[in-house]
C-alpha cells in the first residue's frame, strides 16, 4: 500500500484500533496491545511490538504507519519551561509547551494551525488560520513530549506529564471531532490514563460545541472570558458577537450540571492595563459570574511584537484580585512562565500559511456554531 494511503495509528482511539485488528482477522484485544505499544512504550516500529504475531506485524507494516511529529526546535526557559516547534506534513509548524512545577507537569497542546477567532490580545490570532489539526497531530504532541521528557518524573508521580491543557494554538471546539478523539486517547488506561480532571479544554465560548462536549467527553473546562461585559468582549474576543456572555455563562452552568458541588469552571482573564482592570470592572465581573461555580485565573498580559496592549501593573492586578477574593471567589494570579522564550499564555505563534486571506475571519466566525 502506498504511503499516501497508509493509516496513521497514532490518532486512533482504542475502539478504532480494535475494529481495525478485527478486520484483519485478529482478536480485538490485539488493539489494546497495539495502543500500549504506541502510547505507553513509545514504539513506532511494528517489528518491535514483540507480543504481536509475525504475520500481524507484516500486515500492519503493509497498510499502516505510526507517525509522530518532526521536531524543528526546542527552547528552554530560565524557569524550566520548554517550548517545542513541530513541523507538520504540509509545511506548517505548531508550538507545544511543557511547564514543570513541584507537584505536577503540565503540557499545553495546540489544536489548530493558527486560529480564526482573531482575539486582539493573542499572538496566535495575529498569524491567521490555516487548518484544523488531525487527531494524530494533537495526540502526537503528547507522544513526542513524553519521549522528549523521558529522563525524569514529577515527584510523587510515575510520569513526567501529569496534566494536559488544550490552551495552545487554536480554538479546540472548532476542531471538535479530532480534539475529542485525542482527549479520549489521553484518558484511556491503555494509553496515558489521565483523569478527566487532569485534562482541561480552554474555549472562547463556542456554545453548541460546548453543550455537545458535556455529552461525549466532560473534561475540565476553562473559559477565556477576559471582559465583564459584551461591549468590551466584542472587541477583545470577537466570537462574543455570536455567543454573548449571558449565553456563555448559561452554557457553563449546563456543563457543570448536577456536579456543582465538586466541579468549577476556570475563568481566564488576561489583565490589560487601562482596558479591563479597574475596580468597577472587577465588581462587574462578579455580577457576570453570579451563580456559576468558578475559580478565576488572572493572567498578566504577555506582550508580543506589534501588540497594542500593555500588562496591568502588579498593584492593579492585586487590587482586582482582592475584590474578587473578598466576594468569595477563588482567584489566583497566574505566574508568567516561559515568557523569555515566547512560551507564555497568548504568545504561541508557530509558523503557518495563513489561509484567511482567501476565507475571511468574519466568515469563519459566522460559522463557528456549526458542529458535526
Amino acid at each position: 500500500m502506498s504511503a499516501s494511503r497508509e493509516i496513521n495509528l497514532m490518532g486512533l482511539e482504542r475502539n478504532a484500533l480494535r475494529a481495525l485488528l478485527a478486520d484483519m482477522g485478529e482478536k480485538p484485544f490485539r488493539g489494546d496491545q497495539l495502543m500500549q505499544w504506541i502510547h505507553q512504550h513509545g514504539v513506532l516500529d511494528f517489528e518491535k511490538m514483540t507480543n504481536l504475531g509475525k504475520t500481524l506485524r507484516s500486515q500492519l507494516s503493509e497498510s499502516c504507519t505510526v507517525k509522530s511529529l518532526e521536531l524543528i526546535k526546542e527552547s528552554i526557559s530560565v524557569d524550566g519551561t520548554r517550548k517545542w516547534l513541530f513541523r507538520l506534513d504540509d509545511g506548517n509548524a505548531i508550538e507545544t509547551v511543557f511547564i514543570p512545577e513541584e507537584d505536577r507537569g503540565t503540557l499545553c497542546v495546540s489544536s489548530q494551525a493558527g486560529c480564526a477567532l482573531n482575539c486582539t490580545f493573542c499572538s496566535t490570532a495575529q498569524q491567521g488560520f490555516n487548518r484544523n489539526l488531525t487527531s494524530a497531530e494533537i495526540i502526537g504532541q503528547l507522544w513526542a513530549a513524553s519521549q522528549l521528557l523521558h529522563s525524569g518524573v514529577v515527584p510523587g508521580s510515575n510520569r513526567v506529564i501529569t496534566n494536559v491543557v488544550l490552551m495552545g494554538m487554536g480554538e479546540p471546539l472548532l476542531n471538535f471531532d479530532n480534539v475529542v478523539s485525542a482527549m479520549q486517547i489521553m484518558l484511556d488506561d491503555f494509553a496515558y490514563g489521565l483523569s478527566k480532571r487532569r485534562v482541561t479544554l480552554s474555549t472562547s465560548g463556542v456554545i453548541p460545541a460546548l453543550d455537545k462536549l458535556f455529552d461525549v467527553c466532560p473534561v475540565s473546562l476553562a473559559v477565556s472570558l477576559h471582559a465583564p461585559n459584551d461591549e468590551l468582549r466584542n472587541i477583545l474576543v470577537p466570537v462574543n458577537k455570536k455567543y454573548p456572555i449571558r449565553e456563555l455563562i448559561a452554557a457553563c452552568k449546563r456543563y457543570i450540571g448536577d456536579d456543582a458541588g465538586r466541579r468549577r469552571v476556570t475563568i481566564e482573564y488576561v489583565m490589560l492595563d487601562g482596558v479591563n482592570d479597574s475596580d468597577g470592572q472587577a465588581k462587574e465581573l462578579l455580577k457576570c459570574l453570579q451563580g456559576l461555580p468558578a475559580k478565576i485565573n488572572l493572567i498578566p498580559f504577555n506582550p508580543f511584537p506589534g501588540s497594542q496592549y500593555r500588562r496591568s501593573p502588579q498593584n492593579r492586578i492585586d487590587a482586582f484580585r482582592e475584590i474578587l477574593m473578598q466576594a468569595g471567589i477563588m482567584t489566583v494570579t497566574r505566574r508568567p512562565r516561559g515568557d523569555d522564550i515566547d512560551a507564555a499564555c497568548g504568545q504561541l505563534a508557530g509558523r503557518i500559511t495563513d489561509r484567511t486571506r482567501r476565507t475571511s475571519r468574519m466568515e469563519l466566525q459566522e460559522n463557528v456554531g456549526t458542529v458535526k
